[in-house]
């Protein structure tokens, strides 16, 4: 290590070579512990037929063995993936995350991909969590119920002492450098098993020869696998997890006679130590207990060194921890990237940074802590001349470095508030600008007039999609600034933070004003769009369906009305376009009113105009069509006449030459009062004939109901539609010669008609003579 004098000089050289050092002493410890930690896992696979492990860091990464391990640890069957891809590897090594969650051990910042990886501190934090689970608490969890204790090391450190008691040349303190000499570990066994071997033999031998005679004992006469090597403990400063776990193994299987005494001895052990060494009785330096460590962290927090457990070991072990720490620390913060250009990103490594920042402020009263410690024994005046240089030198190098990163990380945060700060006002201006550019592109697509077409409609809309898109664009940065970062300092105050906020809830207004007038112009659009389709569309239907009329007409027209088989289909034929018209007035009605509203929407007097003109061309085609079904109908009616048909439905022509009022445009009915009753007549009746009358009356009449119900069914309005007659030819046979059946009946109801009951007899002709009317048109039609 260099001098105090020389490290002025050359600070760089004094900082990395301490740095190795700490380096060094972490990279030993990671050693021993892959070595013992793979030797406890092969003890635990051996019971239960496992094959064995190699390298640790290795064999772990694809997560099956150490599934297995946790197989033989919880008793439970474990599935594991078999496939070779680093996919199978990530879902068995999760698997194993998530058993161990379910048996509440805690892991900090230990992820899958690390031990796929083969993060070596990682993976030694992931195996001590089990250990520290499985062999060191689940040994110990019965006596720690019984004194209600949580801190295991305590209980652990309260029965080695009471175990080594008898023995003057052990003290043990601590689980690091009290059983480097080998002596403690002999001790405990020979306590609890005085036959196995002779004390003072023990004593006379190196601490190498103390401890491999102590492994080997322990191994043979107890069962205790060797998982620690002599020359791995026999060191300045062993590696304390190790120590433990071998520890708890010895603790398994011999007597645990643990007080409360023993227990209230250990938390009273640094200043009871200090006091001894005060009185000149203690010849050794020894740490004073570690309170339980929470491990799998990735940077654990120091201990605080306090005056009352001072003394060199104590301040070695808490120095190192801060080194090891600020050592982390450097290279994370020279792995941070360079500040970008890009807000998003800025915004992400300010808060990262701040993360970093705060633990700093987290470890900085252990560094000072460190410090202390350090002034507090050179004060005492117990250090030889080189320990207390050694130790000037390692506050000086420790408080240089610690300033250093503290200066820099500081300077890194400023940086990063300037850019941020600037790149988000280059936002808000950016906003500004496009805001301000929407807002005249809005102002012209309002002041556009449509064309008098459907496609200028459309062209809008395509023009209105395009804005919507330009909006969803622009959301993604009006989101990124609803989490500006503004932070308040002591240059610029309260009122800068207020400028900004009134500047953004401007742009809020602004923003809010765009996005509801872009909303509402679509949904005005779309209902127009929707409307003028429909009306176009039912336009052009009814445009084709009066072009049929009107076509139907013309047949009409060209019949031959003195032909009485081609006046009766004239007269069907009317009658069904009186019906379809009848039907169809509430089509030319509602696009009347669709007009209307398309009209009202667009608020273009040229367009409404265009659609009102469009809308009196149908009316006055539809009217035309009426005068000439009337005109016709008339002609019908009088060619009717003149061939004296009686056969021709009287109603039918009737409500045919009537159709005018029900079928022109809409008007205004006034209710007409009632008719005045028919006068009665008496009439002389023969009770018997009335009878006879009755009864074949009923017959017919339910006869020319079933009729007529069978020529209007279903079957016959489908045989118009597919024209196959064939089997309405065998009904209408069928019907014909029920009428010849009935022809009988039909004289005697005429016959009893002419003597009685005149009025109801003419009613039953009537429908008879329709029925027949309606036989010989769909022969014809069909025939």
């Amino acid at each position: 290590m260099a001098k105090y004098g020389e490290q002025e000089n050359r600070p760089n050289e004094g900082q990395n070579e301490f740095s190795d050092i700490i380096k060094s002493r972490s990279d030993e410890h990671n050693d021993v512990q892959k070595k013992t930690f793979t030797k406890w896992i092969n003890s635990r696979f051996s019971k239960s037929g496992k094959s064995p492990i190699k390298d640790m860091f290795t064999d772990l990464k694809d997560g099956r063995k150490l599934l297995d391990l946790l197989e033989g640890l919880t008793g439970t069957s474990l599935p594991k993936e078999r496939g070779s891809t680093r996919v199978h590897a990530l879902n068995n090594v999760n698997r194993v995350l998530q058993v161990l969650h379910q048996n509440n051990v805690e892991l900090v910042n230990i992820g899958g991909t690390d031990i796929v990886d083969g993060n070596h501190k990682l993976t030694l934090g992931l195996l001590w969590s089990i250990i520290l689970h499985w062999q060191v608490k689940d040994v110990m969890k019965d006596i720690m119920s019984d004194l209600q204790q949580t801190n295991s090391e305590k209980i652990l450190l309260s029965w080695v002492r009471q175990s080594t008691r008898p023995y003057n040349q052990v003290n043990v303190l601590n689980f690091t450098t009290s059983w480097a000499d080998g002596l403690a570990f002999n001790a405990v066994l020979h306590r609890h098993k005085p036959d196995l071997f002779n004390w003072d033999r023990v004593t006379k031998m190196s601490p190498i020869e103390r401890l491999e005679h102590a492994f080997n004992m322990a191994q043979k006469h107890l069962g205790i696998e060797k998982l620690l090597d002599p020359e791995d403990v026999a060191v300045q400063l062993p590696d304390k997890k190790s120590i433990i776990m071998y520890l708890t193994s010895l603790f398994e299987v011999l007597p645990q006679q643990v007080t409360m005494e023993d227990i209230r001895e250990v938390e009273t052990l640094p200043r009871r130590y200090k006091k001894e060494c005060e009185e000149g009785e203690c010849t050794v330096q020894a740490t004073a207990p570690e309170e339980e460590e929470h491990e799998g962290s990735r940077a654990d927090t120091p201990s605080t060194v306090t005056e009352m457990d001072m003394d060199l070991d104590t301040y070695q072990v808490a120095l190192e921890e801060v080194l090891t720490w600020l050592l982390s620390a450097e290279d994370t913060f020279h792995d941070q990237d360079e500040v970008s250009d890009d807000v998003e990103e800025v915004k992400e490594q300010f808060a990262t940074h701040e993360e970093f920042m705060m633990e700093l402020t987290a470890h900085q009263s252990s560094v000072g802590s460190v410090l202390q410690a350090g002034n507090q024994l050179i004060t005492q005046g117990t250090l030889s001349d080189e320990e207390e240089f050694e130790i000037q030198e390692q506050m000086t190098l420790l408080n240089s470095r610690w300033e250093a990163l503290r200066v820099n990380s500081m300077d890194r945060q400023a940086r990063l508030h300037d850019v941020l700060m600037e790149l988000q006002k280059k936002q808000l201006q950016q906003l500004s600008d496009w805001l301000t550019l929407t807002e005249e592109r809005i102002q012209k697509m309002e002041t556009c007039p449509l064309d008098d077409d459907l496609q200028s409609l459309k062209k809008q809309l395509e023009e209105h999609k395009e804005l919507q898109n330009d909006l969803e664009t622009e959301q993604v940065k009006v989101n990124s600034l609803t989490h500006m970062v503004v932070i308040v300092d002591e240059n610029s105050g309260e009122s800068a933070t207020a400028i900004l906020e009134d500047q953004l809830q401007k742009l809020g207004e602004r923003w809010t004003a765009v996005c509801r007038w872009t909303e509402e112009r679509w949904n005005r659009l779309h209902e127009i769009d929707v409307l003028w389709q429909e009306l176009l569309e039912e336009q052009c239907l009814l445009k084709a369906w009066l072009t049929e009329k009107e076509e139907a007409l013309n047949k009409v027209q060209t019949s031959n009305f003195k032909d009485q088989k081609e006046l009766s289909v004239s007269v069907r034929r009317l009658a069904i376009l009186k019906e379809d018209m009848e039907m169809k007035r509430q089509t030319l009605d509602q696009l009347s009113e669709i007009g209307q509203d398309v009209s009202q929407l667009l608020e273009n007097p040229r367009i409404s105009k265009k659609i009102n003109s469009d809308s009196e061309e149908l009316t006055q085609r539809w009217d035309s069509l009426v005068q000439r079904l009337e005109d016709y109908s008339n002609q019908v009616t009088q060619a009717v006449a003149k061939l004296g048909m009686s056969q021709v439905p009287q109603k039918l022509l009737l409500e045919t030459v009537g159709i005018r009022e029900k079928v022109t445009a809409k008007k205004s009915k006034q209710e007409l009062p009632p008719p005045p009753p028919p006068k009665k007549r008496q009439v002389h009746v023969d009770l018997e004939a009335k009878k006879k009358f009755d009864a074949v009356s009923t017959e017919l009449l339910n006869w020319i109901s079933k009729s007529n119900s069978t020529i209007n069914s279903i079957d016959i309005k489908e045989y118009k539609k597919i024209r196959d007659t064939l089997d309405l030819k065998k009904k209408l046979k069928v019907l014909e010669k029920e009428q010849t059946e009935k022809s009988p009946k039909l004289n005697d109801l005429k016959q009893s008609g002419q003597n009685l009951l005149e009025q109801m007899a003419k009613e039953v002709l009537e429908k008879l003579v329709g029925l027949v009317d309606e036989s010989i048109f769909l022969q014809k039609t069909f025939g």
